[in-house]
């Protein structure tokens, strides 16, 4: 069992804390629990309440009506217009949901649907990242279970999987070829494996070395496959003044190959970046690339 705070509740659901303590007061519609110092704290359930009342509200219940309703009441409502529409913002919600309960039956049915109406990777830009960045600083400060993590994170992984899987990368004259990993310690894989899917998707050789690669081996590969890019990213690990050396390294020693970064600890940052090398700030500067 989770448990969130009044700005957890507020950053998932988009409904302002002030707007959720009114009703919290007039309508009596949400009881939080309370600490020995009067703070509000919410579990798993209080989560989802709130998540099906702002998608109610979105559209066109006002909260009077939605207070007089049974729970199952409003979660079939929700169910119901969750499948009717394909609206991104309503799928995240719906995701959250599923995430909540560990419901991969739900999952399935909310990606798989998305999938067939929006495609692949239109599915991944705008519903799924999207939605693992808005629940990405509660799994840091732990709001969110390990379990709950877990859960959806090995979903996701194993939808890109089975999509990369599905590529059939037919080499053209103009295709380039570009190696994939994550520097030694680095584990959050997610972004790299849809970079793999979005490379060979557009008809290149991807060279996929994965998770904590120590530098020796990307230079192994880099001499035996020489490619045209390097493509990594930076999320935890290296982190603080150990992420300037590293560029540095990787600037010096791939002084031919354009090195393609990204993640936490390089966008938004102060990275000095040598002319070998180009800074991916969102998804759409990487299929810019590939697709040149």
């Amino acid at each position: 069992m989770s448990s969130y705070s009044i700005r957890d509740l507020e950053q998932l659901s988009g409904i302002k804390a002030h707007t959720l303590r009114i009703w919290e007061q007039r309508y009596n519609i949400i009881a939080p629990k309370r600490t020995d110092t009067n703070i509000r704290l919410y579990d798993d359930q209080d989560l989802k309440l709130v998540l099906n009342i702002s998608l109610l509200k979105e559209h066109g219940y006002k909260i009077s009506e939605i207070s007089r309703m049974a729970p199952e009441e409003m979660n079939s409502e929700v169910v119901t217009i969750s499948d009717r529409t394909l609206s991104y913002p309503d799928q995240i919600h719906a995701l959250t949901i599923a995430m909540i309960d560990l419901d991969e039956d739900r999952f399935e049915k909310i990606i798989s649907t998305n999938i067939l109406q929006f495609g692949f990777e239109n599915t991944m830009i705008h519903i799924i990242y999207p939605f693992l960045s808005r629940i990405g600083t509660l799994w840091v400060t732990g709001s969110v279970g390990p379990a709950q993590e877990h859960f959806i994170s090995n979903l996701i992984r194993q939808k890109i999987i089975v999509a990369i899987d599905g590529q059939v990368v037919k080499q053209t004259p103009g295709s380039r070829k570009f190696l994939l990993f994550l520097p030694e310690g680095e584990l959050h894989e997610m972004g790299l494996l849809f970079a793999n899917y979005m490379i060979r998707a557009r008809g290149h050789k991807v060279i996929y070395l994965g998770q904590s690669l120590p530098f020796n081996e990307i230079e192994f590969a880099y001499r035996l496959h020489q490619p045209d890019y390097i493509f990594t990213a930076i999320t935890s690990v290296p982190a603080g003044n150990d992420v300037q050396p590293y560029v540095d390294k990787l600037a010096t020693r791939f002084p031919s190959v354009t090195l393609l970064l990204t993640g936490y600890q390089i966008v938004g940052q102060d990275i000095q970046t040598k002319p070998n090398i180009t800074i991916i700030n969102k998804t759409e500067d990487l299929m810019e690339i590939a697709n040149v």
